[in-house]
């Protein structure tokens, strides 16, 4: 049984490893793909590309590893039966789930190993990243002369090239505006026939050397107003050079510590804490919302148990109707003008109300979406971690019955039901997120869902059902069809005794 037992372990890793490192390159090359506008054209050092994808990968571990382990464990299972030695291991009295015994354990280590992860590592590394995306996107692009188009990417600065070398640097046809004075309507423009750029080597300044032009510099009147004429200076020159600095071309790191209360980058201990805290602020502002409402005292207070804190805080408010005085007679008692005094106070009251709903409305539920996105978060950790065991109970039975390794079939089951199960998750998460369903049904909705399916598809594997098998829906096409014609008959069987 130790050598069933590492037999199986060895055919499963083998798939494992490779299909997960496939994951998380596929995976990584969606998350380089949404943020490449990003981080192209903006001259980074490969030490800062490398860094961004090492940060990367490891926040798409969680994803990555429910993933694999399903495609490993139908690829296993697959060629197994494929090569029918689960035919020969169950001919011998060994069940399906002894068979499974090693790697249900391996399953359970590597679901704490995600679990660990999500909880330890990755909030770590999405503070890295998130500091790092910030700064690349906050980074200048590379300083680059088109031709015929003036850039300005360097302060005060705008430089236009006619044409340019690529080869040799050399630009032809030059014009550069000087805004560095900081006065309106005043500045100098210099032109020259041709030129030279470079950059220095701690890449702070561009050295541009100029041949053959003309500096020109208009100076402000210093005479009457009425006096429209404005003396200008032109300077010729064989060459020049001019030192320009470039500021914020260079790359500067963000302080993770300001990204440090993202809900992303806690744990579940850490969640929990602000979780507590934001609750309270969150009653506390509902509480002041109902008390700038215009309510009776018993409507008032019956909306006061909603938030309350403690169920044995909740009272029952309920206030006996007043019999005394008949509401109806009294307001039919009055005269017109009371009548319409109390109507025109009635309707100001309701849209005072009205105002104050609006107002207050979307900041509440804002707050409330805010504390929701920490708790889907707490929870999430222990969904992707459990879903690693939910997809080898999946997978193990599935690649049983199809019985079918290599990375045809097992992969397009795989993903298909990896999208699904995506699918649902989305749609748990948005309707927990917007306060539609409750947060533990949403957020372990499609959890329930898979759990349901691994248990038919464990039981159907371990009864050697041919739901993959075509015969099998080959015969109930025929018992299908076999009824339709008894019916017919029947029908026809009685249409004729009724004629009779």
């Amino acid at each position: 049984m130790k050598r069933l037992h590492i037999y199986v372990i060895k055919a499963f890793l083998g798939p494992f490893f490779m299909t997960f490192f496939i994951c998380i390159f596929v995976l990584l090359m969606q998350f380089l793909w949404k943020y490449v506008d990003d981080m192209v054209g903006k001259g980074l050092e490969w030490s800062v590309i490398g860094e961004v994808i090492f940060y990367a990968s490891f926040g798409l571990l969680p994803l990555a590893f429910p993933l694999s382990i399903l495609i490993a464990s139908i690829m296993t299972f697959g060629s197994l039966g494929e090569n029918y030695e689960l035919v020969a291991i169950k001919s011998s009295g060994i069940s399906l789930f002894r068979v499974m015994r090693p790697l249900i354990v391996l399953a359970i280590f590597i679901s704490c190993t995600a679990f660990y992860f999500a909880n330890y590592i990755v909030p770590v590394t999405n503070k890295k990243l998130y500091a790092l995306m910030i700064s690349v996107k906050e980074q200048k692009p590379e300083l680059i002369l088109k031709e015929g188009v003036f850039t300005n990417e360097i302060d005060g600065y705008s430089i236009r090239v006619e044409k340019r070398n690529k080869k040799t640097n050399m630009l032809y046809d030059v014009m550069i505006y000087d805004h560095t004075n900081q006065r309106a309507n005043e500045g100098d423009v210099t032109v020259a026939d041709s030129g030279f750029m470079r950059m220095t080597a701690d890449k702070k300044y561009m050295v541009l050397t100029l041949y053959h032009g003309k500096n020109y510099r208009e100076e402000p009147n210093r005479n009457r107003r009425d006096d429209r004429r404005f003396p200008r200076y032109v300077d010729e020159f064989d060459k020049q050079i001019l030192n320009i600095e470039l500021k914020n071309f260079d790359f500067n790191r963000k302080d993770e510590s300001i990204y440090t209360n993202n809900y992303r980058m806690l744990r579940i201990r850490q969640l929990k804490a602000v979780e507590d805290s934001m609750q309270v602020d969150y009653r506390r502002r509902v509480k002041n919302f109902i008390n700038q409402l215009s309510l009776n005292v018993a409507l008032h207070r019956r909306i006061l148990n909603q938030v309350a804190e403690v169920d044995s805080l909740k009272r029952d408010w309920d206030l006996p109707v007043d019999t005394l005085v008949d509401v109806d007679q009294m307001f039919a008692s009055f005269d017109d003008f009371k009548k319409k005094e109390i109507m025109a106070s009635a309707v100001e009251t309701v849209r005072r109300n009205h105002q104050n709903t609006n107002s207050s409305e979307r900041s509440i539920f804002e707050r409330k979406k805010i504390i929701n996105r920490h708790e889907m978060e707490r929870h999430k950790k222990f969904t992707l971690s459990l879903a690693v065991l939910i997809f080898f109970f999946i997978g193990a039975p599935l690649g049983a019955i199809i019985r079918k390794g290599g990375l045809g079939m097992p992969v397009v089951v795989s993903i298909l039901l990896f999208i699904i199960y995506y699918i649902l998750s989305l749609m748990g998460e948005k309707s927990a997120r917007e306060d539609l369903w409750d947060m533990v049904v949403g957020m372990w909705f499609s959890s329930a869902v898979f759990i349901a399916i691994g248990i038919w598809l464990t039981y159907k594997a371990v009864t050697d059902s041919g739901i993959m098998s075509s015969e099998t829906y080959a015969d109930l096409f025929r018992k299908f069809k076999m009824l339709r014609i008894f019916r017919k008959k029947l029908n026809a069987d009685e249409a004729l005794a009724d004629n009779q």
